[in-house]
């Protein structure tokens, strides 16, 4: 998989997470497990110099 591909599926990985992220309760566990992911998400964009300003919707 190449460098572009990798970040166009993370990418979308995260944008999907924060739809699903909208939809539950955020004092649940469900919540509270896909936070953990969304935050991994935006260290491995932001590292990777992706600029989160407009793709972060939830932005915790």
């Amino acid at each position: 998989m190449s460098e572009k591909e990798l970040l166009q599926k993370n990418v979308e990985e995260f944008a999907r997470l924060q739809g699903y992220m909208m939809l539950a309760e955020k004092d649940s566990d469900v919540y509270r497990a896909m936070k953990g992911r969304y935050i991994e998400l935006k260290v491995i964009l932001t590292a990777s110099g992706i600029n989160l300003t407009e793709l972060d919707i939830i932005k915790e």
